[in-house]
């Protein structure tokens, strides 16, 4: 029953925070899934990548829309270029020890933290 609360505050805290930012599941959810759930990095990449399949970001991605935040062709392109990386991904992270996906997810997070926290978004990139 824990675990039921756990996942449902989980998705709301990842839903709140991915529709205020722009983030996905990974940042939240995936990390959640190993400390909180005890799942394994593979475990955890699997649920996430599930959960995401779903229009879990409509409405969010709908409010975006309405106030014209939204480039419909951009986002299309990359889903295409997504649902393709997803797959080779897919296959290349399911062969590889949790050990070191652990640490390319860390890696990625941190470099991306340090990007964003030292960039201004009225400087551009």
């Amino acid at each position: 029953m824990t675990s039921i609360w756990i996942c449902l505050i989980l998705g709301l805290v990842a839903g709140i925070i991915s529709g205020m930012t722009g983030i996905g599941g990974g940042i939240i959810i995936l990390p959640s899934l190993i400390f909180l759930l005890g799942f394994s990095q593979q475990q955890a990449q699997g649920t996430t990548l599930a959960l995401l399949v779903l229009p879990i970001d409509l409405l969010a991605a709908w409010v975006y829309y309405k106030q014209g935040y939204v480039d419909i062709k951009v986002a299309a392109l990359i889903c295409l270029g997504f649902i393709f990386g997803g797959w080779l991904g897919a296959k290349v992270g399911t062969n590889l020890p949790a050990g070191a996906l652990s640490k390319i997810f860390a890696i990625i997070m941190i470099i991306s933290a340090i990007k964003v926290f030292f960039t201004n978004p009225a400087e551009g990139i």
